[in-house]
């Protein structure tokens, strides 16, 4: 309030790489900073505070730092990249997510776009197998393209160009109006099936590839280790040392973690989102039968419409265990009930799980996670 241009005079002279999307940035984020040098060489909001006044703190808690590394709400890019002058734009994914309060998430692409445009200078890292954030993408003069075919498509239908319609076709889209369609990636997510690592390994420009060696699970944040090389490689860090600052980062603001109880363990996982949902419900497939604990909220920071949970597809957690709880249990159950999957509701999700023998795996959105993980620290 009292000095309008405090995030613009904290930036001068940085570095700056801003993170923006709908799902991932949080641990995006953490890991760019930590491939970059971690602690004490880069200044970062990677807990998550992702709005300028979260960006100004983190700028004033780290005034000798000249690499910065910040998470972007995707309403705020605009704002924040005016003030900052990035390096490097990353655009993650886009998809619905809290529609009361940001809009429909074809409006929140086009926004990006603009902010893209607005800075020709800052080198964009952009995911072409999201429709929408290609089209943001396409608006800066050089992307730099992360590949990896995207388990979610739910809101990738229409053409950011033309609003015509787009269809899949394997790993390529394709706008039948204009002709807009999947650009080639730079950077892709790749696996080597006969490895006995798994073989997932992260391929760039010129043959080079990197395994990926990588505490945290899954398809999504395999994804994000390849975006993070992908952007210290333009920042002069080789790949193979990126990779391997990686590998021992289990958890990003309690994410993933696993907190040990009597009688088992549990897991936290956050979930917020169509999208986010699909991504960890590829990770619940890799437990059959491991019992489940659902918690949704609709606070502020939730966003007060919770009609998505209709669209994600709980018919996957058929074999599990369920138990529902939240201030939005209700409506969860009736979702739950509709997709034929049996379940019981409970008052608390941290007590849920206690009531568990065994490893369970609790499931957030986002402050019924960040309740359950205050309490299990």
């Amino acid at each position: 309030m009292l000095d309008g241009r405090v995030l613009a005079r904290l930036a001068a002279g940085r570095t700056v790489v801003l993170v923006t999307g709908t799902n991932g940035k949080t641990t995006t984020t953490s890991m760019i900073a930590r491939a970059l040098g971690g602690d004490g060489q880069v200044a970062t909001n990677h807990l998550g505070a992702n709005m300028p006044d979260g960006i100004t703190t983190a700028l004033l808690d780290a005034p000798d730092l000249t690499l910065a590394v910040m998470e972007v709400d995707e309403s705020y890019l605009g704002q924040v990249a005016a003030a900052t002058d990035p390096a490097v734009i990353v655009l993650l994914n886009f998809s619905r997510d809290q529609l009361d309060r940001v809009g429909e998430v074809r409006t929140v692409a086009r926004r990006v776009g603009d902010a893209v445009a607005a800075h020709p200078r800052a080198r964009v890292v952009a995911f072409a197998d999201d429709v929408l954030c290609a089209g943001a993408g396409l608006r800066s003069a050089s992307p730099l393209w992360v590949s990896s075919p995207s388990c979610w498509t739910g809101d990738a239908g229409v053409c950011p160009r033309c609003d015509g319609p787009v269809s899949h076709m394997g790993l390529r889209w394709a706008c039948g109006s204009c002709g807009l369609e999947r650009p080639p990636g730079d950077w892709a997510l790749v696996q080597q099936k006969d490895r006995p690592d798994g073989g997932w390994s992260a391929r760039g420009p010129d043959g080079v590839e990197v395994p990926l060696e990588l505490a945290l699970p899954g398809h999504a944040n395999r994804l994000n280790a390849t975006f993070t090389i992908a952007v210290a490689a333009e920042l002069g860090v080789a790949p193979a040392v990126a990779a391997a600052r990686l590998r021992g980062l289990e958890q990003v603001g309690g994410r993933y973690r696993t907190v040990t109880r009597p009688g088992g363990t549990t897991r936290l996982l956050l979930a917020k989102n169509p999208a986010g949902w699909a991504q960890v419900l590829d990770l619940l497939d890799e437990g059959p039968g491991r019992p489940v604990v659902v918690a949704v909220n609709s606070r502020e920071a939730d966003g007060r419409d919770v009609s998505w949970l209709w669209d994600v597809p709980f018919e996957r957690l058929a074999g599990h265990p369920v138990v529902v709880t939240g201030e939005r249990a209700s409506e969860l159950s009736v979702r739950l009930a509709y997709a034929g999957v049996p379940h019981r509701l409970a008052d608390d999700a941290v007590g849920a799980t206690r009531d568990t023998v065994g490893a369970v795996d609790l499931v957030g959105n986002y402050t019924a996670f960040h309740d359950a993980a205050r309490v299990l620290t």
